[in-house]
């Protein structure tokens, strides 16, 4: 409504009669012949807006959706709650499930929670609180007065429900129960088990933040908000899981982030339809992005705040997975998964550099030992400029043998190293490399090129900032290497072709997995290929999508 506008001109003709100038008999008629969303168009619909608003359709089914079902409500008596604690809850069963029975101003109460994930310094508070009331302090509604005035935390809500509750408690929170009272105050009483956050293990940096992401969505909600102060910043609340009932949350910049993206994301999270995720965000990607055998990653996984708050600012969508101590990144492109936060805490130059000997370590693991094997089984094929090339002895065992071996050996050893407790890894490292590395080549089982091509394609991988793209990079080096073998120079280059065409059709959240070299983008890929000075990176990708651009004025 135009706080300029005149008001409309009053008519004292009739004590009943419209603004319009109306008669009452001939405004009712009118008004029958409006359709709906079409009063507040017509003449007089402003001062009928003024009063109090008609219950409409939409709110009555709001309200019929808001009662809970019969087997969904909560016993009026206290003995009653307490039977459906022990045949839905385990009462009396799990030891950890705790109701503490005490009687203020002559109100039978009970508080149920569970003693192991439950603050207890906070639970003992507010019951030493409520111990000082007196029978007169209490209205006729308990539960209302416990409500209003006496039970003192932040969170809290009324709730009829019963499942409600017990998904309440089984997250942490607390129930309190007044006899006679169909209903619960819910209260935040949490405390989780966990660790401080600490350095990212598979994301280091030289210099920079060290703080990195762990299992609580709460603590890494608050390490990204520690970095973008932004009004905008929007973190959407869902639960995952019939059994786990798992918190996931959806983070965007809301006047950045393309709402098409958003909303996808949203609703194949809703699609979800599984018992639980309790490996977290593993098994969510599996749900939502379907990869099915595909080996390359189409999600990046990052355990940096800072690295998800700068995609965040590009318009990227992230949903963090509580249990999870990393994050999910979407859209992602194969580009993404080969750039390290290292890059952008050096300065241009060196960023740079160090981005070209990162591609040259993932280049040299996927094409490197296959290359050599073709030139060293095939030397008429071999250029003059690469005569270093080859091998004089073969050794007792063909090559292609020798080659799937170290494969299979050096896999061996990153499992032991996983699975090795920390002050035994040094000494099986040890033990390995003098297997592999002396022993296997004064035996003749390898050869000593065979070693040194597989260690380098191994540092490689290993350089590789993404874990899932050096595991399926192994992958394609092995596809390579078989089709080398069984059909030489055509075998390689026909199956590089291939898994390249494949690739290209790959797509992440309707993202080219390509982008921006297919299709082509020219200043992206720049973006790409050198590490551009913060002040001449003006724009966000438009792989995103978004509604500002411009990330500074141009």
């Amino acid at each position: 409504m135009d706080m300029n506008e005149p008001d409309p001109p009053q008519s004292s003709s009739h004590p009943g009669a419209d603004p319009s100038g109306e008669s009452p008999e001939e405004g009712e008629e009118r008004r029958s012949r409006v359709e709906p969303g079409e009063e507040a168009t017509k003449p007089g619909s402003r001062r009928r807006s003024r009063g109090k608003p008609a219950a409409s359709a939409g709110d009555a089914s709001k309200k019929a959706k808001a009662e809970p079902k019969p087997d969904d409500r909560i016993a009026p008596e206290i003995d009653g709650w307490l039977e459906q604690l022990r045949d839905r809850l385990g009462l009396d069963t799990n030891f950890d499930v705790q109701v503490r029975e005490m009687t203020f101003g002559e109100h039978r109460t009970g508080l149920l929670f569970l003693s192991c994930l439950s603050k207890d310094a906070s639970l003992t508070e507010i019951l030493k609180r409520l111990t000082y009331l007196e029978p007169g302090n209490i209205s006729h509604d308990a539960l209302e007065s416990f409500f209003t005035h006496y039970i003192p935390t932040v969170q809290i809500r009324k709730s009829e429900s019963f499942d409600e509750m017990i998904n309440d408690v089984l997250m942490g929170n607390a129930a309190f129960y007044v006899d006679g009272e169909p209903r619960v105050l819910l209260f935040d009483a949490k405390q989780y088990p966990g660790r401080n956050p600490d350095e990212p293990v598979l994301e280091k940096v030289v210099r920079g933040s060290k703080d990195g992401f762990t299992e609580s969505i709460l603590t890494n909600v608050g390490l990204i908000r520690r970095r973008l102060r932004d009004p905008n910043l929007r973190f959407e609340i869902m639960k995952v899981g019939d059994r786990t009932q798992t918190d996931v949350a959806i983070a965007y910049i809301n006047d950045i982030a393309d709402q098409e993206l958003v909303e996808a994301v949203r609703d194949k999270i809703k699609a979800v339809k599984i018992d639980g995720i309790p490996l977290g965000d593993k098994q969510l990607e599996e749900m939502t992005v379907k990869t099915n055998w595909n080996p390359f990653p189409l999600v990046r996984y990052s355990e940096r705040p800072d690295v998800v708050s700068a995609h965040l600012l590009n318009g990227s969508v992230t949903v963090l997975v509580d249990t999870s101590p990393s994050v999910i990144l979407l859209p992602t492109t194969y580009f993404d998964l080969v750039q390290h936060a290292e890059e952008n805490r050096q300065n241009p130059f060196i960023g740079t550099y160090l981005r070209w000997v990162r591609f040259f370590g993932v280049l040299a693991s996927i094409f490197l030992l296959p290359l050599w094997y073709m030139y060293a089984e095939s030397p008429h094929l071999r250029p003059h400029w690469l005569w270093f090339l080859g091998a004089e002895k073969t050794g007792d065992l063909p090559l292609i043998l020798q080659f799937l071996m170290v494969e299979i050996g050096v896999d061996l050893m990153r499992l032991a190293a996983v699975h090795t407790p920390s002050p035994l890894v040094t000494a099986m490292s040890l033990v390995s490399a003098i297997l592999i590395g002396d022993i296997a080549v004064k035996t003749g089982l390898f050869i000593n090129e065979v070693i040194l091509y597989m260690a380098v394609a191994a540092i490689g991988m290993f350089a590789t900032p993404s874990y899932e793209l050096g595991l399926a990079n192994r992958i394609v080096r092995l596809a390579l290497l078989l089709a080398t073998f069984l059909f030489q120079m055509q075998g390689f280059v026909v199956c590089a072709t291939a898994i390249f065409i494949s690739m290209a059709f790959v797509r992440s959240y309707n993202a080219p997995y390509l982008w921006p070299f297919l299709p082509f983008n020219g200043p992206a890929m720049l973006n790409v290929i050198f590490r551009r000075p913060l002040p001449r990176n003006l724009r966000r990708p438009s792989l995103n999508r978004t509604k500002q651009n411009n990330k500074q004025p141009v």
